[in-house]
């Protein structure tokens, strides 16, 4: 397939009928019953999710959060068939080392909001210049503009190889990688099959660290108290993430075009499919906007909606699980490029740097006070400073 090579300029533009549209789809939501007393234990309460919903029809404004997009540069090429879209904010220094962002699920570009003009600009935000970035913050394909996909087999390894024809067509030939979630796989994979062009990957998320299993005595016993504390806390968070938090995963892996008709046709099920993960990964005590903007993650959500990507989005989770090697392809083989690893406390997962290690060249292991799966959105500052911190270790 001949890809179009050039480089085209974007803006979010959103029909006022598709807005019209969602506003009258809000107004007739269909709503279910509910048991007394559960709170968040069964799924999203009733009484959040109404208030919420009433809020996104009546108290937030798109057309704002549009504006703020387009203030950054957007661009669209075509890259093995798929139009891909990005931000590419070039700093004013000079000597910037152009930087990769990418983004996971349920996030999108608007989950980067908070972080790209610290790092492209950092002296304008109280920083210094020989931290800036040239930051490239691509939407993953399936996912908001780049979406959807129009064949199968846009899975980690084709969507790295996707980013590295986009950086190697924008000029940059050395770079940085930084991500989370998906944006962790992808960016992994892409230090590992591209060392001689990648810097250095800092990722929010490393799944092969996480142990599946106790390890056998005499393994336990090499370790430090502290690190045998951090595998059995580690098993722990696995174990209350897999039973309570994965019936996603399990959809999304195996039967995402089932679940697309639900979600691309209600903006409430949208909403509640998303904002869900908000409250149960991000460091709040029981509302997601003690950790995150409301109207930012309502951004995200309407995202999805307006773009339609609720299914093309799942379909990375269906490409990694029926991959032929299956999730061992996923998280790739062992890389050599220098790996920076940001831990969170209220993550989904909990990564122990001796197994990171095997496989990975971890030059930079920092812990974080605050923060959650979406640090871009809940701690931005904590998440610029140590992507800087990293970074100055091999530019």
């Amino acid at each position: 397939m001949t890809d179009d090579r050039h480089i085209r300029p974007f803006r979010v533009q959103v029909p006022q009928a598709d807005l019209d549209d969602l506003a009258d789809r809000l107004a007739r939501t269909r709503w279910p019953d509910e048991l007394p007393g559960v709170g968040w234990t069964r799924g999203v309460p009733l009484g959040y999710l109404k208030e919420l919903a009433a809020h996104w029809a009546d108290g937030y404004d798109w057309r704002a959060w549009e504006a703020r997009l387009n203030r950054l540069p957007q661009f669209t090429t075509t890259v093995d068939g798929q139009s891909i879209h990005f931000v590419h904010a070039r700093s004013p220094e000079p000597d910037a080392l152009p930087l990769l962002a990418v983004h996971g699920w349920p996030g999108s570009i608007v989950e980067l909001l908070e972080i790209i003009g610290p790092l492209a600009d950092p002296r304008a935000h109280g920083g210094e210049a020989a931290d800036a970035f040239h930051v490239v913050a691509p939407s993953i394909p399936g996912f908001g503009f780049s979406g959807p996909t129009r064949e199968p087999g846009w899975d980690v390894a084709r969507v790295a190889g996707a980013f590295a024809t986009l950086m190697e067509r924008l000029g940059h030939r050395r770079y940085g990688v930084h991500g989370g979630d998906w944006g962790a796989f992808i960016g992994r994979e892409l230090g590992r099959a591209h060392p001689d062009r990648v810097a250095g990957v800092h990722l929010t998320m490393l799944p092969s660290a996480v142990p599946t299993a106790e390890p056998p005595p005499h393994e336990l016993a090499a370790l430090g108290q502290a690190e045998r504390e951090r595998v059995r806390a580690s098993l722990e968070r696995r174990a209350r993430t897999t039973g309570e938090e994965m019936g996603y995963g399990v959809l999304q892996s195996t039967r995402p075009q089932t679940l697309a008709y639900a979600l691309h046709d209600s903006p409430v099920g949208q909403l509640a499919w998303i904002v869900e993960k908000f409250q149960a990964w991000t460091d709040c005590a029981e509302r997601p906007e003690e950790a995150v903007d409301r109207d930012q993650m309502l951004t995200d959500v309407a995202l999805y909606w307006l773009t339609g990507t609720a299914g093309s989005s799942a379909r990375l989770y269906y490409e990694a699980t029926h991959a032929a090697a299956g999730w061992a392809a996923v998280a790739g083989g062992p890389s050599t490029t220098p790996t920076g690893v940001a831990v969170f406390p209220r993550d989904t997962s909990l990564p122990v740097r001796h197994l990171a290690e095997r496989d990975n060249r971890i030059l930079h292991w920092s812990e974080l006070e605050r923060g959650g799966h979406f640090p871009a959105m809940e701690v931005p500052e904590l998440l610029v400073g140590d992507i800087r911190a990293f970074f100055r270790l091999v530019r």
